[in-house]
């Protein structure tokens, strides 16, 4: 049975993985002095945009008719999965189910099941793409959401940012861990935690010592690396992304890299600079 995968634009789920698996994505919007920006921006204008604008960008989750349109576009006979970036940041998992409701009261009989991630980003984008892949060949929709929903929870997703100022204005971190680590040249080892919003887990003096100490998380989990999959994700640093990956593929030969520039979305709390790991 066909099960259609559909999530939202903060998973920077690579493009290649989009037109692969025919993966559906509803876009949050991003605004720039009010202004409105095309769901379908690119990363490179979205980033050359934000560095001359005075003001950083702001978002806001996608309405239900967005959700709903998706929903309306699979063929009658196929089921849907609706994976969502984290509840605890923001309300587009919410948005899908009020258009789930609002699909039912059309008449419409596919069935859908939404999934809150409790992950966003590098996060997100492996568990959408492992989910793609098993789509293909998952029994039906209740197998596959089963999947899923365990991989959300096992999912590990580090980042280390160059700096703290969009991430602290967009409120996604607490103004005083950002005031202590703007002193010193400090960088901050982040991750996202089990209940899918930004926590410090270390401080380190420049850099390199921060992309040190995300590489070492890989080492808190055993891997099969003939299944194991990694999402690498950097926000307009692909120099420094690709050779933070050749670094982990010296170590960890992972069966699969899904590597990609964060979105708008992401990028308008990440500043440029920002390198995540997600396994």
């Amino acid at each position: 049975m066909a099960i259609k995968i559909i999530t939202d634009s903060g998973s920077d789920l690579p493009i290649e993985y989009i037109k692969r698996f025919n993966v559906s994505v509803v876009n949050l919007s991003v605004h720039f002095n009010h202004e409105k920006m095309p769901g379908d921006m690119d990363a490179e204008t979205f980033y050359h945009k934000m560095r001359e604008s005075k003001a950083l960008p702001t978002t806001a989750s996608p309405s239900p008719l967005d959700f709903l349109d998706k929903f309306k576009e699979v063929e009658e006979g196929t089921d849907i999965l609706v994976i969502c970036m984290s509840s605890n940041i923001s309300s587009t998992y919410q948005t899908a189910m009020m258009a789930l409701d609002m699909y039912r009261e059309e008449g419409h009989t596919n069935r859908i099941e939404i999934i809150d991630s409790k992950t966003f980003s590098g996060g997100l984008s492996l568990v959408v793409g492992l989910a793609a892949q098993w789509a293909e060949s998952c029994k039906n929709l209740t197998e596959l959401k089963e999947k899923v929903v365990h991989q959300c929870k096992e999912v590990k997703a580090f980042f280390t940012l160059e700096t703290l100022e969009n991430v602290i204005k967009g409120g996604r971190l607490n103004r005083l861990s950002g005031a202590v680590a703007s002193v010193l040249n400090i960088k901050l080892l982040l991750k996202i935690s089990e209940e899918g919003t930004v926590e410090v887990v270390e401080k380190t003096r420049g850099m390199q010592n921060a992309l040190k100490a995300l590489l070492a998380r890989l080492e808190e989990k055993q891997h099969d690396y003939e299944k194991a999959v990694i999402a690498i994700v950097h926000s307009n640093c692909e120099k420094r992304a690709l050779e933070i990956k050749d670094r982990i593929l010296e170590k960890h030969p992972f069966k699969e890299v899904l590597f990609s520039n964060m979105g708008p979305i992401m990028g308008t709390y990440a500043g440029e600079g920002g390198v995540g790991i997600a396994f």
